[in-house]
């Protein structure tokens, strides 16, 4: 009897609950339908946009190296060696990982095979940009900094609103300052103005009248625009050796003062002013607006908002463009470069690299798009996870200072994204069948609440739950799937429709894993599908897709 790949688990229990009845309705739509073809080989379109030339600039190329240097200097000192280059697919799923919270799909693998080596990272960003996904999911991730995640109060707030400005935004590429901006000096209604909400989810639930909260805007603003935890300090003097002071978090609420909710929506009142009763004191007392640092920054004119807005995103206030640095990494490599994510020193010595990129993105206006090429363009980004030559394992020392690429657990909605995709021949973006985009939608939403959202601390690494890891091998998402269903799932398409069985394997560790199976993989799954044919052919794919589905290697970042 063959034993599986010691990669893989194995599957032992089918059984599992009946589809939605949402879910049966939709395949039995769709059953019929000519709309979606059963197998392609086809890749996917092009981008519309890629500029080769853009990303060979000595300019560009320059910064590149800078970068490397940096990270490459502190590997000698340290007298660390470099794991190898990682394959071209890694590095692509790790890109979709981090921009789109997915996996490639198999379309979009064939559309990068036929790149030439040397334009495969560039191209596929310009492709990815050009998705909707990508907005959409850098949304959600910036929003959880901005907003949280509650649904806030119901009459002044819209949540999705504001998150779908913010993808148009950054699917136009908008400068991140700009932007910024925009949010804490946000005017009018929540509903026609999506801004707002960035001040409206203050306001509270059983106290309307009283209008925005100070004391919440300041901490957001702190956090997650300056990356300093000024909020820490908002009760009473940090006792624990720091310099903040309890005045200097109230000095801040108070540029939010006068922002108060009025017929036409949120609107500045000049009139009101920010009292406050400090630690060990009797009485309120009026507190002047003042930032807590860089208060030649400030400008001295106009509106309190406008002002202070103006301060956080000045070119040489650098907290911003770190916290916005430190923010890009975290999405890319699925941890940040200085963690906690949103507690960075105003001053001190930096990770190598993090100078580098702030100073650039200052330099070019807060060009998210050109931030992120860069960072995908480092050596550092393209490193394997592990040493492939087997001389010896990846050490902490390695990972720690970025000579290998960092393995990181998932995040829910990453999971889920991926088992969607991987389940799928054909890519689920907005061009996909309304079927497939209804289908995520609900199937994602279900799938992460059971799992667990992380909320908006999700970059703070936690360790895997036995409720998780059962929800992956008996839970709904998994069985539905992997099962048989030749209308939904690429399981059974590819048992149906490959043309043999050495494609039939390759093709589903390529939807699964982005990668080909070893020759031990092949030879395994290829000898248990010889000559099988009917209900028999379509169980050993199902189980086959089960197995990737949960292997460790399938719900990992690497």
């Amino acid at each position: 009897m063959n034993e599986v790949p010691p990669a893989l688990p194995v599957r032992n229990d089918r059984r599992g609950i009946w589809p939605t009845v949402v879910f049966v309705g939709l395949c039995l739509l769709v059953a019929g339908s000519v709309l979606i073809p059963l197998w392609t080989s086809k890749p996917a379109p092009a981008p519309k946009n890629f500029n080769s030339a853009q990303q060979q600039s000595p300019e560009f190329t320059a910064v590149v190296g800078q970068l490397d240097a940096s990270i490459e200097k502190e590997w000698r000192e340290a007298k660390v060696k470099p794991a190898p280059q990682a394959p071209a697919l890694m590095v692509a799923r790790r890109l979709s990982l981090g921009l789109t919270g997915t996996l490639p799909s198999l379309e979009e693998i064939r559309a990068l095979e036929e790149q030439p080596q040397e334009q495969v990272i560039q191209w596929w960003l310009t492709r990815l940009f050009e998705d909707r996904r990508y907005s959409d999911y850098l949304a959600e991730r910036f929003a959880r900094a901005y907003v949280g995640v509650e649904n806030g109060p119901f009459l002044v707030y819209r949540r999705h609103r504001m998150v779908d400005w913010l993808s148009t935004e950054i699917q136009k590429n908008r400068p991140y300052d700009e932007l910024s901006r925009e949010l804490i000096n946000a005017n009018g209604i929540w509903t026609t103005q999506p801004e707002v909400n960035f001040i409206t989810v203050t306001v509270d639930q059983n106290d309307k009248d009283k209008g925005p909260d100070e004391v919440k805007l300041a901490g957001r603003v702190s956090r997650a625009f300056l990356g300093v935890r000024l909020d820490c300090v908002q009760c009473h003097d940090d006792f624990m050796g720091g310099s903040w002071e309890q005045k200097n978090f109230h000095e801040l609420a108070a540029f939010f003062a006068p922002a108060e909710m009025s017929l036409t929506g949120v609107r500045d009142n000049k009139k009101k002013q920010y009292e406050f009763r400090y630690h060990g004191k009797m009485d309120d007392e009026l507190v002047t607006p003042r930032v807590p640092f860089k208060p030649e920054l400030l400008p001295k004119e106009g509106a309190l908002r406008e002002r202070l807005a103006k301060w956080v995103t000045h070119p040489e206030n650098k907290a911003f463009a770190r916290t916005t640095v430190n923010r890009i990494w975290a999405l890319m490599f699925n941890r940040p470069l200085v963690e906690p994510i949103d507690d960075i020193p105003l001053e001190g010595t930096y990770p190598p690299g993090m100078e580098i990129l702030a100073n650039d993105l200052v330099a070019h206006h807060y060009d998210l798009q050109r931030l992120i090429r860069l960072i995908a363009a480092t050596r550092i980004f393209q490193l394997d996870s592990t040493n492939r030559d087997n001389e010896h394992h990846v050490t902490d020392g390695q990972e720690k200072l970025y000579a290998s690429f960092p393995v990181t657990r998932l995040r829910p909605e990453q999971v889920a994204g991926s088992v969607i995709q991987a389940s799928s021949l054909r890519t689920i973006d907005a061009e996909a069948h309304i079927l497939w985009q209804v289908t995520r939608f609900f199937q994602q939403g279900d799938f992460v609440k059971r799992y667990g959202d992380i909320g908006e601390d999700e970059f703070n690494q936690r360790s895997g739950t036995v409720p998780q890891r059962l929800l992956m091998m008996n839970g709904k998402l998994v069985k539905e799937r992997s099962d048989e269903n030749i209308v939904m799932n690429a399981s059974s398409r590819i048992a149906s429709l490959a043309p043999d069985d050495v494609s039939a394997v390759e093709t589903a560790y390529l939807c699964a894993l982005t990668r080909r199976p070893t020759e031990q993989e092949r030879n395994y799954f290829v000898e248990l599908l010889n000559g099988i044919k009917g209900k028999a052919r379509f169980k050993v794919m199902e189980d086959l897709y089960w197995s990737l589905l949960n292997a460790t290697e399938f719900s990992w970042n690497h």
